[in-house]
């Protein structure tokens, strides 16, 4: 408990107030019918495109569905967009990235130019390809996220390992007899994960905002489901009579995107080993 109070009095500012937001969020995620005053998909055509009111805060759509119910909801999806779109691309991308940055030779040549390949083109133009091919849909989603998202937390990885193993300490484990098994899971990667980290945090806010982007266009989570894009995409035709339609889900999307970034910041001053 004492290391766990004193790691909780170093924290800064950034992570706490981070961790607050995202804990909002994780509530909606996990408990949304507790929280959500209304079913988000039950049709109320008494109450059709009702402005914020006591009775509705967000206000309703043109289905009746009250809006502050479907923004509760819709975080479930997009929580799991942000989970399920990065998790895949940070392990393959931490795993070659290590492999490649510690031994190199013709396997770093390889991903020099394959990492050269990927940023050429635009990372949303590259995904929407992929999931256009593939047809539309979370899972696809994920699909095409992995196939091009790995890419970046290698190259990342890359760069960290090869500075590092030229450090005194990976030399000492070397002589030591340590197997390279060793060396790479339990002196370099530890001292590489930091920026990985740091870089996941900001990954999951972009992949909410990628996934409410698919969303908006019809590639991502299809309706009625409740996802923060849909929502936006729902009351893009009725904005100039009910822009609460679009407005709040929106808000959400930045609220989320916020709680991960300060949350990433606040990580990265955590474990920075100069404080």
């Amino acid at each position: 408990m004492t290391a766990l109070a004193l790691t909780f009095r170093r924290a800064p500012a950034s992570l706490i107030a981070g961790a607050a937001v995202l804990l909002v969020v994780l509530v909606c995620a996990v408990a949304p019918g507790l929280i959500a005053p209304y079913d988000p998909l039950a049709f109320d055509y008494g109450a059709l495109l009702q402005p914020p009111s006591a009775a509705h805060p967000f206000g309703t759509d043109q289905f009746g569905r009250d809006i502050l119910s479907r923004t509760i909801a819709a975080a479930t999806i997009d929580l799991q967009i942000a989970i399920f779109a990065t998790v895949g691309p940070l392990v393959i991308g931490t795993i070659i990235g290590l492999l490649v940055g510690y031994y190199g030779g013709i396997a770093d040549a390889i991903f020099g130019r394959l990492v050269d390949l990927v940023v050429t083109f635009p990372f949303l133009v590259l995904v929407i390809a992929i999931v256009a091919v593939l047809g539309p849909g979370l899972s696809n989603m994920y699909i095409a996220i992995g196939v091009v998202g790995w890419v970046f937390y290698a190259r990342l990885m890359r760069g960290e390992v090869q500075v590092l193993r030229g450090q005194d300490y990976v030399s000492a484990a070397k002589v030591l007899g340590y197997g390279e098994a060793r060396i790479l899971l339990r002196h370099i990667l530890p001292n590489a994960a930091r920026p990985i980290l740091v870089y996941w945090m900001t990954d999951m806010a972009l992949a909410i905002l990628l996934g409410s982007s698919l969303g908006y266009l019809g590639l991502g989570a299809q309706p009625p489901a409740a996802e923060w894009g849909v929502l936006i995409a729902d009351g893009k035709n009725f904005f100039s009579q009910a822009w609460w339609i679009t407005v709040f889900p929106g808000f959400a999307i930045v609220f989320c995107g916020i709680g991960f970034s300060l949350f990433g910041d606040g990580l990265a001053d955590l474990m920075d080993v100069r404080r």
